[in-house]
């Protein structure tokens, strides 16, 4: 049976209840000895000497409202401990609900905790599990601390976070329950399911709507395909639309693709993961070691399936194996056949033999020293006696 308690028989719930009314259930009044969690919170004997053990009840209730009369959080303790000056309480197995605008928005447990500052305040410690009620995330820890006048949940040492649509893991972590904010820092490993990929930074911010990630720090993001790695990006900024399925990344950004086997450098990358393409206005280097060719421009895009490349401004094509390059305005490669056309402003060079092309357009193999030059006016310089495959139009 409940048992109730008038103020005025104990004035001390009316001021430990830290300015607002503090219901208070019991089921018994007999002491009990408090677990591990609890017994960490007394760092030294003074501490202790803070606490009154008259204060101390079994099977509570505790609840505080906001100056609207809107509950800010409910929860029940195996024991609760008050101060001297009833301004601090200590919890021991709490479980309960905090509330935003009067209404639960998570579930919480944990092995031990404490309430302070007017109940602007509650700890939480020990196997912390936080279910939102509303997406079905839960947090995990070892310590939580609530803030209901910020609407703000923090999570400390160790946190894990599962979604339906993300898990993740780092050194901390804070919940913006509002704002459906998550911020995330240390060692944060981030994997989405669709798409299905890794993300990797020192911080991290998810926004639950509309399902988003961001990181100011360095990060790499890797996909899977059949669980097996197939690209792999860094960059030191990046933003990732995980709905669009779309990846914004800044600043020495590397993207290491697999299939067509090539690795592209440049400052600013947009990575299409479910068109396959990636795309960039800036500066960009293409490299494909495989084939020995490297490709440089002013702008550049990669379609990933018809393994086609795109590059325009100030473009040159370069193969190592027998030092051919071609410079042009605009250059299409196609990665399958190894085949380019290149237009505007096209200079073809070789070495062996030694020869310069120069015209409006020209398509060949770098690797095979294969090349037509056609359209317009077109310029041939070569040593006659070291004329190699050269078609000249």
């Amino acid at each position: 049976m409940f048992i109730g308690f008038h103020p005025q028989r104990f004035p001390w719930l009316r001021t430990a209840s830290f300015g607002l009314p503090l219901v208070l259930l019991l089921l018994s009044t007999a002491c009990s000895r408090s677990d591990r969690a609890a017994d960490k919170i007394a760092k030294d004997a003074s501490q202790m000497e803070q606490f009154d053990n008259s204060l101390t009840f079994n099977a509570v209730t505790l609840e505080e409202f906001d100056k609207k009369g809107q509950l800010w959080w409910r929860v029940k303790a195996k024991q609760a401990n008050y101060s001297k000056d009833k301004k601090l309480a200590r919890i021991v197995e709490p479980k309960g609900e905090f509330y935003q605008d009067g209404k639960p928005i998570l579930k919480v447990s944990a092995q031990s905790g404490e309430v302070q500052k007017d109940g602007e305040k509650m700890f939480l410690r020990g196997n912390i599990i936080a279910t939102d009620t509303k997406d079905g995330m839960v947090l995990r820890g070892n310590e939580l601390e609530w803030q209901p006048k910020a609407n703000l949940v923090i999570v400390r040492n160790n946190v894990t976070g599962t979604h339906p649509k993300l898990k993740f893991s780092a050194k901390q972590g804070q919940f913006q329950t509002k704002e459906r904010r998550v911020q995330m820092e240390g060692a944060v490993t981030a994997v989405a399911t669709d798409p299905a990929a890794k993300f990797q930074s020192d911080r991290v911010i998810w926004l639950m709507q509309p399902n988003t990630l961001t990181s100011d720090r360095p990060l790499q993001i890797e996909r899977f395909v059949n669980n097996v790695l197939s690209d792999r990006a860094t960059s030191n900024e990046g933003f990732v639309d995980l709905k669009g399925k779309k990846a914004t990344l800044k600043q020495n950004t590397q993207l290491l693709v697999s299939d067509p086997p090539v690795q592209i450098n440049t400052n600013q990358l947009v990575w299409d993961i479910k068109d396959k393409v990636a795309t960039s206005d800036v500066p960009v280097t293409i490299v494909n070691r495989q084939q020995g060719v490297t490709l440089t421009g002013n702008q550049g895009r990669l379609e990933f399936t018809p393994k086609m490349i795109y590059l325009q401004g100030d473009v040159r094509g370069f193969s190592e194996r027998n030092q051919a390059q071609v410079k042009s305005d605009n250059l299409t490669w196609n990665m399958k056949t190894q085949e380019f056309e290149a237009t505007g402003n096209v200079n073809y060079q070789q070495v062996d033999p030694v020869f310069n092309l120069t015209g409006p357009r020209a398509t060949g193999k770098l690797q095979d020293k294969t090349v037509v030059v056609s359209g317009g006016r077109v310029e041939t310089q070569f040593i006659p006696e070291q004329v190699g495959k050269l078609v000249n139009k």
